[in-house]
């Protein structure tokens, strides 16, 4: 049996046992149902974009308190003057508040999605109290006191005003939610997702626009949270502040992470799981210590602790591990054949692709990069060579936007790029590797270097939810397919990134930029950490690249590699250019024998 067989065979058996479960188990799952969508949302959020948030039951309370209004508010209904009767107004409820809810979150994740570190989850904290007390202090929401008196929801005029009616309605939802996000994860934009918590420079080298994803990812668990939400307001039939204070967004952050926070069925596990523990220890514990109290809450923190320090990622990939012996892995879908993805036209060789004038880059006091002038032409392998700390990685990140030159300019396809983001440089063209390998180690060879192909999709997130984008994204992979074999990379294209070595792990990064078909490759130490066959099959690589049009600028410490390979070379020193020229005109320039040597008495060569 496979994992998805056993959860339609779970599924089932749920549904069979429903209708003669106690009252008090079912409102059990219920709950468990409710907190399950918050948590999925902040798996999504927290473990896989990477944004810690304690603020989610603010916007269960905005879901919750937009239907309470409407359901209840006087002056709404003679506003609407009967037009929409008792059963339609809980779904007005649910369009305000998830609307409410989208608004909000654009609003928060616009300002505080720029911070970074702990001071994010700070802010999350702040306005996750402020909202709190909003609802506490309103008079038109019922105040401290709350707002009672709702309609059941009834849904094809069956009223679903018990927990034994309602509940079904609320794992469908959460099943169907769980469905959606993982068909999200498993496209070209949750490739793009996943990226964020990888590394935000190396994403945006991609073509990624990361801002717009982190808000995206934002609104997304916010509209998961006023979901939940609405559906706890017509369970209760009653709503007040309590349930929406800080403790409860700090219990669902708890949910995602004890279950999993990389794992969407890791919510359903830790919402389970909290749920349950909580119950059970309210009804043991002031039977073992003789009076009643809010015991569980240690113990229910001590528990935590013991979980986390055992569990590190959660308990959802240990139970997963463990399934394995007993389930077969489920058969990867094949996606329908399309057509392949366009070769874009390359531009003639000799024409300029990238130059720089005057370029320079001052940290403070510190000048790395000065007044270089550097051109790279389309057909030819431009090396960019110099000691360490020579302001050659500087240099590079100043010519793929990743920081702006504090003086000068930087032309791409003839454009200057002033103040543009990576981004805008990968859709002129440009492709890139890093000095330190930037790869989203948990993911499989073919997923890191379809995440170069970004920008040659367009489907968005709902097609990608609802798997209309199978097309598009069976000529991404095939695409990205074929950038692996002409790598070398065909035996490990299913293998985690994280797994293989230095020198593989190298390789993948130039099959991710060459994903992107770009015009001009720009490679950071591509040959460190390669064996000498290896280097052989890159340098054969790289000399099919030029050939075909490509122009490259690579930046090397192997002198031997460099000086077989390229056809101009520019020498930094101490961020200046102090020679330039052909490979025989470098190794005879005394000012280059100085720098690497301490002295011109002795050849170049021994460098290598």
């Amino acid at each position: 049996m496979t994992p998805r067989g056993l959860t339609l065979v779970l599924v089932a058996a749920l549904a069979v046992a429903w209708p003669w479960l106690p009252e008090f188990t079912i409102t059990l799952l219920c709950y468990i149902g409710l907190y399950s969508m918050v948590a999925a949302g902040l798996v999504m959020l927290t473990g896989v974009g990477g944004m810690t948030s304690f603020g989610q039951a603010a916007f269960v309370g905005v879901g919750a308190y937009a239907t309470a209004w409407v359901c209840t508010s006087p002056d709404l209904a003679a506003v609407l003057g009967g037009a929409i009767g008792p059963v339609g107004l809980p779904w007005l409820g649910l369009l305000l508040g998830l609307l409410l809810a989208a608004v909000v979150a654009w609003a928060l994740g616009a300002i505080t999605l720029k911070l970074s570190g702990h001071y994010l989850p700070l802010c999350t904290i702040a306005w996750g109290l402020s909202i709190y007390f909003l609802f506490g202090n309103l008079e038109l929401l019922g105040g401290q006191t709350g707002t009672g008196g709702l309609p059941p929801l009834v849904l094809g005029g069956v009223s679903l005003a018990e927990p034994r009616a309602l509940g079904p309605v609320i794992w469908a939802t959460l099943l169907l939610g769980l469905w959606a996000l993982h068909n999200l994860l498993d496209s070209r934009e949750g490739r793009a997702i996943r990226a964020l918590k990888g590394g935000r420079v190396m994403a945006e080298s991609m073509g990624v626009d990361t801002a717009a994803y982190r808000v995206k990812i934002f609104v997304l668990a916010a509209l998961l949270a006023a979901l939940s939400g609405w559906f706890y307001a017509h369970l209760q039939r009653f709503v007040n502040p309590t349930p929406f204070n800080l403790n409860i967004g700090i219990e669902y952050l708890f949910m995602a992470v004890v279950g999993g926070a990389g794992h969407l069925w890791g919510a359903v596990l830790g919402a389970a799981l909290v749920t349950l523990l909580k119950s059970r220890l309210q009804d043991v514990l002031p039977q073992l210590l003789g009076s009643s109290g809010n015991f569980e809450v240690i113990a229910f923190g001590l528990l935590m602790l013991v979980v986390l320090h055992r569990f590190a990622d959660g308990m959802w990939p240990t139970l997963a591990a463990f399934s394995h012996r007993f389930l077969r892995p489920a058969r990867k879908a094949e996606l329908r054949d399309s057509q392949p993805l366009p070769n874009p036209q390359l531009p003639p060789a000799g024409e300029v692709l990238l130059r720089t004038n005057e370029a320079s880059r001052r940290f403070g006091g510190l000048v790395a990069v000065n007044a270089v002038d550097l051109d790279v032409v389309a057909g030819e392998v431009h090396a960019l060579i110099g000691p360490n700390g020579a302001g050659k990685s500087t240099f590079f990140n100043m010519v793929s936007g990743v920081i702006d030159p504090s003086a000068g300019v930087v032309s791409l396809m003839g454009k200057d790029m002033t103040g543009q983001p990576a981004r805008a440089y990968a859709a002129l063209g440009l492709g890139r590797t890093f000095q330190h390998v930037r790869l989203l180690g948990q993911r499989s060879v073919l997923d890191n270097v379809a995440l170069g192909a970004h920008r040659r999709g367009r489907r968005g997130w709902l097609a990608s939810m609802l798997r209309l984008d199978r097309v598009e994204e069976g000529a991404l992979l095939a695409h990205a397919r074929r950038q692996i074999e002409r790598c070398g990379l065909t035996p490990h294209v299913d293998a985690p990134a994280g797994s293989l070595s230095l020198g593989k792990q190298r390789a993948i990064e130039i099959a991710r930029a060459l994903a992107g078909q770009p015009s001009l490759l720009l490679l950071d130490e591509p040959a460190a950490g390669l064996r000498h066959l290896e280097k052989v099959a890159l340098a054969k690589l790289l000399a099919q690249l030029r050939a075909e049009g490509l122009g490259i600028l690579v930046v090397e410490h192997d002198m031997e590699f460099v000086m077989n390979l390229a056809d101009r070379i520019t020498v930094l020193e101490f961020g200046t250019v102090i020679a330039r020229g052909t490979p025989a005109q470098v190794q005879a320039d005394p000012r280059v024998l100085d720098a690497y040597l301490g002295g011109a008495d002795e050849p170049l060569e021994a460098a290598a």
